[in-house]
């Protein structure tokens, strides 16, 4: 037999294929394994949760029987009826409280414990109750709230309909521990018992009411109200909610076969096992009369700590099962299509196995013609690759020496474009220096010679309003006209302090009473009244300075701070020496709006303002910079918008000599 021979192409991918298979096959297993896990952890945990939301619905309820029985039993006019014997009044009123308050049973025995008021069954009095656990501990004084199972004897005592409620034929339940009686008459109620007490505190009597839990909803439709919000799936409910008596559903939301309430169906054998008979909580999956829920089961346990019954929450398993099925089978697919586009991807890679063989063919030939330029593209590290790499390297060596040439050339022309670039900028600097300055001159010029043009309107247009009266519309105008000539002046004043300022008078200094002086001058006005202002003064050396133009530098950044504040915050003002006791800082900082990032660059330009046209020249922070620098200083600016900024104006120093500390009439 002729044995087949397979490409090598073949050969990779069916190896490929193989792995691609196998791998594909443990991880569909393993991960449907993992997502069923997860999800019903998941539910576990959820339906763990929803028991404790469980047990506050049936605990409040438990509580709200306590409330009415305390309060009821309280009531001092209770005690006197009952000391009176005045049983037709006490049966009235407290049958009006059962009635008002929704209880089944509202009873009210002597000091002894023998029943003096039935509510619900007023015929049937006089039977002795003292042997029930709750109303004996009620006469000793405590207010006691309980489950408890009432006999159906003694709920035909409360009365016959009760006794009916209560009443359960057993219904056959798969995967139920079978019973003996195929019947129930036995009721689970919510019970409450209270002593009422005379003057002295000694009790008369015990008051008791109760619910019976037997065929009431309320409970089980309430939490599935607030747990479970009514979600269904695919036309049943999601969540179910059940109170057992033992291990018989007299309480549920859980429906049969035919859609009705599953009552008298039994606990399954495993869940009353672990439940009913060894005491402990149940929280898995488990079969629900006709489906399987995850769920979780607590003990009902009675004032002496004995189980008498179950409280349960589940919800459907299949949702999550059937969402466990889609992952799967969306999974499967996507897996299904990963494998059809691997192998078009194999397909293709195997081409750039089997190439190089080609293109070493074609390589040899090449050179055999004397072609030294052409380059085999071969990645493989295989001998294969060690020949081809050995071909590459020569060319290589002749390209890197052409790119070595080439980047020199490149870095060149980097470093023309650069240089031209800063003599260009340069430049510009200078011709932009050169305009400033002409400018300067220029508006110096027409600022000295619209200064007394400019005087001459606001004193003629102060007489004016002065004479005109302030009810006619000629008065406004005219004080707009004054207003906004002040402003005019101010602006020119400014104009000519920037344009020609004055060298600065240097004399000893105290930068700390000089920053005080100018805080004597602003903080009196009106802008001041709601803003705190903190001082934190270093011990500072006296400098040579001018300290008028200082006090101006201050006042405008102080004026500012104010305004940035809106007239309310905190301005803190800090003078210290630096680290190398060379300079002296003095910080502003408010807690105002802040810079912005794109405005930082422009503080200190001629004209440039943030703020409301009429409400600033633009010219402070400009003529501040400029007396600064004739101080051999310089201001810094930090600034968050929304939180704030600082101002620090930072002076060298120059200690005062002998000299300096003679007064300028020394000599005299």
């Amino acid at each position: 037999m002729q044995r087949v021979i397979l490409s090598l192409r073949t050969k990779l991918i069916l190896s490929f294929l193989a792995v691609i298979i196998v791998g594909g096959l443990i991880s569909l297993i393993i991960g449907s394994r993992l997502v069923r896990q997860t999800l019903i952890a998941q539910a576990q945990l959820k339906v763990k949760h929803d028991l404790a939301s469980a047990w506050m619905v049936f605990n409040e309820k438990l509580n709200d029987i306590r409330q009415i029985v305390a309060l009821t039993a309280s009531r001092e006019s209770i005690a006197e009826a009952l000391k009176r014997g005045d049983t037709s009044l006490l049966q009235r009123y407290l049958n009006r409280v059962r009635i008002d308050f929704g209880l089944d049973i509202l009873t009210l025995t002597d000091s002894s414990g023998k029943v003096i008021v039935r509510t619900r069954n007023p015929q049937v009095i006089g039977d002795d109750q003292s042997r029930d656990e709750l109303v004996r501990l009620a006469l000793k004084g405590a207010i006691v709230a309980y489950p408890q199972i009432i006999t159906g004897e003694n709920l035909r005592l409360e009365g016959e309909d009760l006794a009916a409620q209560a009443f359960m034929e057993l219904i056959p339940t798969p995967r139920a521990f079978p019973r003996t009686q195929n019947f129930e008459s036995s009721g689970l109620v919510l019970k409450a018992a209270a002593a009422v007490q005379d003057e002295g505190h000694r009790p008369v009597g015990v008051l008791y009411g109760a619910i019976l839990l037997n065929r009431n909803y309320e409970i089980v439709d309430r939490i599935k109200e607030i747990v479970f919000k009514g979600e269904k799936y695919k036309g049943r409910d999601v969540g179910t909610a059940t109170i057992f008596l033992h291990d018989l559903r007299i309480s549920t939301n859980v429906r049969n076969e035919k859609g009705e309430r599953a009552i008298g169906t039994l606990l399954s054998a495993e869940v009353k096992k672990a439940v009913l008979d060894e005491g402990k909580a149940w929280i898995d999956r488990a079969f629900v009369v006709t489906d399987w829920y995850i769920t979780a089961y607590e003990p009902i346990k009675n004032v002496e700590g004995k189980i008498i019954g179950i409280l349960y929450v589940g919800m459907l398993e299949k949702p999550y099962i059937d969402t466990a099925n889609r992952l799967m089978l969306t999974f499967t697919a996507m897996a299904s299509l990963c494998v059809i586009f691997l192998l078009v991807i194999l397909y293709f890679s195997t081409t750039q196995i089997i190439r190089p063989l080609q293109k070493m063919v074609v390589a040899t030939q090449e050179i055999a013609r004397g072609d030294l330029s052409h380059k085999v593209e071969i990645n493989s590290r295989d001998e294969l690759g060690i020949l081809a790499a050995s071909f590459n390297e020569m060319i290589d060596q002749l390209r890197r020496a052409n790119e070595e040439l080439v980047e020199w050339g490149r870095t060149l022309e980097k470093k023309v474009e650069e240089r031209t670039r800063e003599l260009t900028e340069m430049q510009t600097k200078l011709l932009q220096s050169e305009k400033l300055a002409s400018l300067g001159k220029l508006a110096a010029g027409v600022a000295h010679e619209i200064n007394n043009p400019l005087g001459a309107i606001l004193i003629y247009s102060h007489l004016l309003l002065e004479e005109t009266p302030k009810n006619t519309p000629a008065y406004e105008n005219l004080r707009k006209i004054v207003k906004e000539t002040s402003r005019c002046k101010d602006i020119v004043k400014g104009l000519l302090e920037f344009a020609r300022p004055k060298e600065p008078e240097m004399v000893p200094t105290d930068i700390n009473e000089t920053v005080d002086r100018a805080l004597s001058l602003v903080e009196k006005q009106a802008l001041f009244q709601n803003i705190t202002i903190k001082k934190e003064y270093g011990q500072l050396p006296r400098i040579i300075a001018d300290p008028s133009q200082l006090q101006q530098v201050f006042m405008n950044i102080i004026i500012n701070a104010a305004e940035a504040m809106d007239g309310r915050g905190t301005l803190t003002i800090r003078t210290s020496l630096d680290s190398d006791k060379e300079k002296i800082k003095i910080a502003f900082t408010d807690t105002g709006h802040g810079i912005r990032p794109e405005d930082m660059p422009r503080l200190f330009e001629p004209f440039f303002t943030t703020k409301e046209v009429g409400k600033g020249t633009g010219l402070g922070l400009a003529i501040s910079y400029s007396i600064i620098q004739k101080h051999q200083g310089t201001i810094e600016v930090e600034s968050r918008v929304g939180q704030g900024s600082t101002f620090t104006v930072i002076l060298p120093l120059r200690r005062e000599s002998t000299d300096d500390r003679k007064s300028p009439d020394s000599n005299n």
